[in-house]
């Protein structure tokens, strides 16, 4: 990266500092970028003032005592009311009053963006610039509602006898009640006059203007508490709480200019979010759908514990609940449902929807029935015994925490040795070193995978009963429960299955601690429950592991700032200030932690920020919904359903680590980069998200690939002689995990100088174009046959006859202009420049319309003889039988009036089974002059025609095969037809001159462009024979560059094999034909494609192979993601800084920016696939 690469240019500087002034006032426009009247800015002033006057009006009468509390309140409230009516209704009346007038268009469209042109104080053009007013009439009448309501209850909240009696302090009121109504006046502004573009951007569109709402909330929020703590009894906390809101209200615009607090959708899926992760026991969903629906049983199931009369009820509903709401329900329902209608239906059910396509067994759910009814009897079981039992409730709750510390042990042992590292540092030594290929991989892997069959024996079986025991004999569910019980336990006996491995975790601390201070008076055994205790404890592992990942990211910034020296120039002051004011930057990097908010790295330089608390997804919209597709799509979605397999296998071992919603993958194969989230997690599965970066890597792309390259080869591909190895890429956010054996194409490019243009290669070249066109020919004819076969089987005994064709029409052959004319655009392709060789794509299409067009269409054949027919008999006086047909090949045109000279062809018949491979009537006809023909027969080998037929492998008649076949090789008449098909393709083919091909001549022909000739208009005619020839002519090139590469052909017996793999194994075309996409998808085992490079004017064969190889996957840190994708986020919707050389998106090897920007969500980022939430069952 040039360290001269701008943050922001000149524009976006003026541009950001405009709107940021913009934000902090709350909405209006003091500083423009032309010259306005002063009007304009006096006219903001007192719409920005009008409530503080409207509400001074009340606090005046109140001082006074005229005026008790609430009717002060009412009073400033009904006048705000008004007043924003009357300034909708004015901008309402502003909008329909102007007229559209068209201008002049300008070239400077950055400086007239934001020009207005002002007439007047109160004229059209200034109220609409002053009150843009709102898209909705509902949104109009509930946002003046809401004005007025603000402004009454913030009159309220300000009095200043009420905050003089809250702080004892006239000096501190005075300030108070200053600030306080500047931040109530940027509320009102916002939400009535004209909304301030937020720095806490959420939504690409505020569609349905939630953005006014979110000062308001806010303000809403802080006179709540003072509500609460009016009409509530005294109560210390709420007073203190009061006070202390009361000074934060002022530093309110602050916050949401800092972009700290979350706009409205943000706060309330962020809110819904944490409640039902650390407060209900359940985890982050794949879409806000499932969120509010698992929210809103979830807390229902919390409400409904405590209702229950008996304890031992209650138990077993929150057992049963707990299990439930850990599986996968809505994808059961569905395959249930599925199921049920194919049962119906009684026919073969249809692929299920992308993560549904394993339905689930009778097995699966029999063992979940199993799961259940075991647990409910073990709870109820011991909570009974321990109810009744005289032995001690805590030895007994002990022993079974011993047994718990025991099993975290043993699962932690067993996770860690499945990862290539142990704690991200030292390698592991049980790990196959030097790991390259799938067979010696698996092969050392087996023993591994053996040990996580037993890890998920005891995660998924014992772990949860052994903990479900712990809960059952607590002594806080005998006595009388309370809101605290009922919380703690339905969160705790939820987690059990939710989460196995972090409620093992929190319950082996908990056990710890109290095992630890089981004498000691404190207020942690005093006044919590186990439920509590364990709900506490798991805020605090979370928050912990976020910390330590934001502190890692952190200082990964500032070391790679000062020790690039691309960076060191720019970034020097940046680290001096965070060394200096370090305290201050592990409270923000602290705040940010408390607040579960990502940490920004403003323009990823080392200048922290809090960003908004938003969902671990990042992105409002539906995952998997917006990609950015193209050509390379379709290679990440082949591989999907073998990579959802691998990572099945990798998830069940533990080799990826704890599965936690928010974490992120990485995964590198040849130039695919994969990008796995995960989504959400329950018992015995998980849900993730894939997402394919692009292939066509930029010089920032590829730097960063070749650093996870490198990091992953230091992890797998390396041998590891030394007994303790170290991470040498310990600190950067990737680190590896393992390998995964997925079954997907390699890709192999190949320049083919010396084979391409070898004179002895395209001599050979020719000669295999005939047989292969014949090959072609009589395969297709055979399947053709095959298939008439069974819909019309009487057809097969019937002999076919050829008839002369009707001697009563004149040919209507085009002129030679015409002809010319229509190829015209077909000769542009064949010019002898060398720059010329390389067809476009232009080209391409403009003659693929041409065939459309010609399919359309029926022209006289140029070259094409008609007899003509007078009454009964024709010309010749040859009689004309129902059952026979003349055959009339290869005799030029004649002129009109002289038909009565054309030798006539006598009447040659079939032979009994030769219509088994007879050609298409419409292709029988002719084009070329009998010299032509003839000397093109010349080229035609009979005795690879005669091998082709004796050895079809199918054929069908039911008679004897070899005698029907043989029989069929003898027919003369059907040879004659294939020499006329064969040749006449061939010579379409290589057009006028019948030289030894160019490289270039070869690559518009696989292209499709086809040089003129008299024959293209005859071939072009027939599109499904145009379509063989086009197969016949790459099948060939593919021989020549085999035969070339391995040696040449001994005998037709391997030439037929060699035509057989390429049908069945193999797709020979363009990249950028649709059933290049449909055979990839369908994983044929092969393809090959011809090109062209013109940066090293050389011609390359691609070849993709489909074989299992191996994907090395390694972990991302997560919070390094979510702070780079925060800062892009408010870079682009905020800054609109959409520079594609700016600094944000620059390489980054450490941080990984650049490939972290592609996977963002379009439209911020641009990945070429995202798959729809995918469910992976573990087990």
């Amino acid at each position: 990266m040039s360290p001269g690469v701008p943050l922001l240019n000149d524009y976006k500087k003026d541009f950001l500092l405009k709107r940021f002034t913009q934000t902090v006032l709350g909405g209006p426009r003091l500083k423009l970028g032309y010259c306005a009247p002063p009007y304009v800015y006096i006219n903001q002033i007192i719409l920005f003032l009008m409530p503080w006057v409207l509400g001074g009006i009340g606090t005046f009468l109140y001082q006074l005592g005229i005026l008790e509390d609430y009717y002060t309140a009412a009073l400033s409230g009904g006048l705000m009311l008004f007043t924003a009516f009357l300034i909708q209704v004015t901008s309402f009346y502003a909008r329909n009053k102007s007229v559209t007038v068209e201008r002049m268009l300008r070239t400077d469209i950055l400086a007239e963006e934001d020009e207005h042109e002002f007439t007047s104080c109160a004229g059209t053009e200034t109220i609409k610039f002053l009150i843009p007013g709102k898209k909705y009439i509902a949104n109009t009448v509930f946002h003046s509602v809401l004005a007025g309501l603000m402004c009454g209850l913030g009159t309220w909240y300000l009095l200043p006898n009420r905050m003089t009696l809250l702080y004892g302090n006239a000096g501190g009121t005075v300030l108070l009640f200053f600030f306080g109504w500047m931040t109530l006046c940027t509320g009102e502004y916002s939400l009535i006059v004209n909304t301030a573009v937020e720095t806490a951007t959420f939504q690409t569109q505020d569609t349905y203007e939630i953005i006014p709402l979110m000062r308001p909330l806010y303000i809403f929020f802080f006179v709540s508490v003072d509500l609460a703590y009016r009409f509530m009894a005294n109560i210390p906390a709420l007073e203190q709480m009061n006070q202390i809101l009361h000074i934060l209200f002022i530093f309110l615009p602050f916050l949401w200019a800092l972009g700290i607090l979350p706009p409205p959708d943000a706060l309330f899926l962020w809110v819904m979010e944490q409640i039902l992760e650390f407060g209900l026991g359940g985890s982050s969903v794949s879409t806000h759908l499932r969120l509010l629906i698992m929210f809103i049983i979830s807390a229902g199931t919390a409400v409904t514990s405590y209702f229950i009369p008996s304890t031992v009820g209650m138990v077993l509903f929150m057992t049963g609940l707990g299990f439930l709401l850990s599986l996968n329900l809505s994808e059961m329902g569905f395959a249930f449902k599925h199921s049920v209608a194919r049962h119906r239906v009684r026919t073969k059910s249809k692929a299920l929807p992308s993560g549904s396509e394993k339905q689930f067994t009778r097995k699966e759910y029999l063992f979940y029935i199993i799961i259940l009814v075991l647990a409910l009897l073990e709870s109820v079981l011991l909570h009974h015994f321990a109810s009744c039992s005289q032995i001690s409730k805590n030895s007994l709750q002990a022993i079974v925490g011993y047994v718990l510390m025991i099993l975290f042990l043993m699962l932690w042992i067993l996770r860690e040795i499945q990862s290539v590292y142990i704690f991200g540092i030292f390698r592991n030594p049980f790990y196959p070193k030097d790991v390259q290929t799938v067979t010696l991989f698996l092969e050392k892997q087996a023993r591994l995978m053996k040990i996580g069959v037993a890890r998920r024996i005891l995660l998924n079986l014992v772990s949860p009963f052994a903990m479900i025991a712990y809960l059952s004999l607590d002594s806080s569910l005998q006595g009388l429960y309370s809101v605290s019980v009922s919380i703690g336990f339905t969160r705790a006996f939820r987690m059990v299955w939710q989460n196995t491995e972090n409620a093992l975790l929190e319950i082996v601390i908990v056990s710890a601690v109290h095992l630890l201070t089981s004498g000691i008076d404190m207020w942690w055994n005093r006044s919590l429950n186990t439920g509590i205790r364990l709900l506490v404890v798991g805020i605090m592992r979370d928050r912990l592991i976020q910390f330590v990942c934001k502190l890692q990211f952190a200082v990964a910034i500032l070391l790679t700032s000062w020790t690039e020296k691309k960076r060191r120039k720019s970034a020097t002051t940046l680290c001096i200030l965070n060394l200096v004011f370090s305290p201050f930057v592990l409270l923000v990097i602290v705040f940010s932690t408390l607040l579960s908010s990502p940490l920004l790295p403003l323009f990823t330089l080392p200048l922290f920020l809090v960003g908004f608390p938003r969902p671990v997804q990042s992105w409002p919209g539906v995952v998997g919904t917006a990609a950015c597709m193209c050509a390379d799509t379709v290679y990440y979605d082949q591989m999907i359903p073998s990579l959802t397999t691998a990572l099945q296998s990798a998830m069940v071992a533990g080799s990826l680590g704890v599965l936690l919603p928010g974490s992120h993958y990485l995964g590198r194969f040849q130039d695919r980069l994969i990008w796995i989230m995960i989504l959400e997690h329950g018992y015995t599965y998980c849900s993730i998200n894939i997402k394919g970066l692009e292939l066509q890597e930029t010089s920032c792309h590829t730097a960063e690939a070749q650093r996870v390259d490198e990091v992953f080869e230091d992890a797998f591909e390396q041998e590891h002689n030394a007994k303790i190895s170290i991470n040498g890429h310990f600190g950067n956010v990737l680190t590896p995990c393992t390998v995964l054996p997925v079954k997907l194409y390699s890709d192999a490019r190949n320049v083919l100088s010396g084979i391409i243009d070898s004179q002895d290669n395209l001599r050979e070249f020719k000669g295999d174009l005939v047989k292969v066109l014949v090959w072609i020919l009589v395969q297709y004819c055979s399947r053709k046959s095959s298939m008439q076969e069974n819909v019309h089987k009487t057809e097969k005994e019937k002999a076919s006859v050829v008839i002369l064709p009707d001697l009563n029409t004149s040919p209507q052959s085009k002129s030679s202009e015409d002809t010319l004319s229509l190829n015209s655009e077909t000769l542009d392709d064949w010019s002898d420049d060398v720059l010329g060789d390389e067809p476009t794509t232009k080209k391409i299409n403009e003659v693929k319309d041409q065939l459309k067009f010609l399919q359309s269409i029926n022209l006289p054949l140029p070259g094409s003889v008609e007899s003509q027919v007078f009454g009964d008999h024709s010309v010749g006086k040859v009689p004309e039988d129902s059952l026979y047909k003349a055959v009339l090949l290869g005799y030029p045109a004649v002129d009109k009036g002289k038909q009565e000279d054309v030798a006539y062809i006598p009447l040659m018949e079939f032979s009994s089974h030769s219509h088994l491979l007879s050609l298409p009537e419409e292709w029988k006809s002719n084009c070329l002059p009998n010299y032509k023909m003839r000397e093109m027969s010349l080229l035609f080998p009979e005795d690879w025609y005669q091998f082709v037929l004796k050895h079809l492998e199918y054929c069908p008649s039911k008679e004897n095969v070899p005698n029907v076949l043989e029989e069929i090789a003898k027919d003369r008449v059907l040879k004659d037809f294939y020499v006329h098909a064969v040749m006449t393709c061939y010579f379409s083919l290589f057009g006028v001159e019948n030289m030894n091909p160019s490289p270039g001549h070869i690559l518009r022909v696989y292209s499709g462009v086809l040089p003129w000739s008299l024959a293209l208009d005859w071939l072009t005619e027939k599109p499904e024979l145009f379509q063989l020839a086009l197969k016949a002519f790459r099948y060939t090139l593919k021989l020549m560059i085999d035969k070339a590469s391995l040696g040449p052909i001994e005998d037709f017996k391997e030439l037929t094999n060699c035509l057989k793999e390429y049908e069945s194994d193999w797709y020979i075309g363009l990249v950028s034909d649709e059933k290049w996409k449909e055979a990839v998808l369908q994983e044929k085992p092969y393809l090959f494609s011809l090109g062209y490079d013109h940066n090293m004017e050389v011609y390359t064969g691609r070849v993709l192979t489909l074989q299992e190889l191996l994907i090395q996957v390694g972990k991302l840190n997560a919070e390094a993601v979510r702070g780079q994708w925060a800062n892009l986020s408010w870079e682009l919707l905020y800054a609109t800084n959409d520079d594609e050389e700016r600094y944000s998106i620059q390489a980054h090897p450490l941080l990984l920016r650049n490939l972290t920007v592609q996977a963002a969500d379009p439209p911020l980022g641009y990945p070429i696939y995202s798959s729809k939430p995918l469910y992976i069952h573990l087990y």
